[in-house]
């Protein structure tokens, strides 16, 4: 989880995880937490920003703890745009040409990465003399197979990032009490 630091103008700092915003106006003072909806923990009465920025990091904790760690497996379906029976991720037969070669064809699959662009791998198939549909469906079943594995990665990555975020949440949420 990613932490900012917050300077109040009263000069006090505090450590500030994303999904919660510090509100100052006329009026109000204290902290809100934005994730799944919005809620504002008041400074109140005894004016102690530390003590409602504690109650907001609760907050925030209960509602990240409450979130399943990894969304919705990715693409589990076609798009309804895709023309081609090929599964989600994987696209081709490609055909390239380069000069003074003979015509290459090939898949192109899509393998996810948390917090990376997606790599793009290309699956070699065959020339244009030796294309068969054989090597297309050992191509396809490769692609199949990395595609899985990268998801797998995903999906594994997504639940170590978010014990990550509720492991940090309640280092900060300790510290706070403690200091």
């Amino acid at each position: 989880m990613k932490f900012r630091q917050v300077t109040l103008p009263t000069g006090h700092t505090f450590d500030v995880p994303q999904g919660i915003q510090r509100i100052d106006s006329k009026s109000t003072h204290g902290w809100q937490v934005r994730c799944q909806g919005t809620k504002l923990f008041s400074d109140g009465e005894s004016a102690d920003p530390q003590q409602s920025l504690a109650k907001a990091l609760k907050e925030l904790l209960a509602r990240t703890a409450s979130m399943p760690a990894v969304l919705p497996r990715m693409n589990s379906a076609p798009s309804i745009h895709k023309t081609s029976d090929l599964p989600p991720g994987i696209s081709g037969p490609i055909v390239r040409s380069r000069p003074g070669r003979a015509l290459i064809a090939e898949l192109s699959v899509l393998l996810p990465r948390l917090g990376l662009q997606p790599k793009i791998k290309s699956i070699y198939i065959g020339s244009q003399n030796t294309y068969t549909e054989d090597r297309y469906r050992a191509a396809l079943a490769k692609g199949i197979e990395l595609r899985k594995a990268a998801l797998d990665r995903y999906e594994r990555d997504a639940l170590k990032a978010h014990s990550q975020n509720i492991k940090a949440l309640k280092s900060e949420l300790s510290s706070l009490r403690k200091g």
